[in-house]
């Protein structure tokens, strides 16, 4: 059995429509389709421009230092012959 993942949209008529690349060599196999309906995070449903606009919401938002953790020290190694 091979499993085939593909998302898509509701169009606005209310209608799926899905085109499987399932492959000639699988041509006469049986199938079975099961739809899941999930409604969308608010990150998932943003248009383009939206993400933009995000985006450069971001530039200097950041408030504080950028400060790095100490570093563990590193392991010794044998060389290699």
């Amino acid at each position: 059995m091979n499993r085939i993942v593909v998302r898509s949209r509701v169009g606005s008529d209310g209608m799926l429509h899905l085109t499987l690349p399932v492959g000639a060599g699988d041509a006469g196999e049986e199938v079975q389709v099961t739809v899941e309906s999930f409604p969308l995070s608010k990150r998932e449903s943003r248009t383009p421009d939206e993400w933009k606009a995000w985006v450069r919401e971001l530039g200097g938002s950041w408030q504080g230092d950028f400060e790095r953790p100490p570093q563990q020290c590193l392991e010794e190694r044998d060389t290699l012959q």
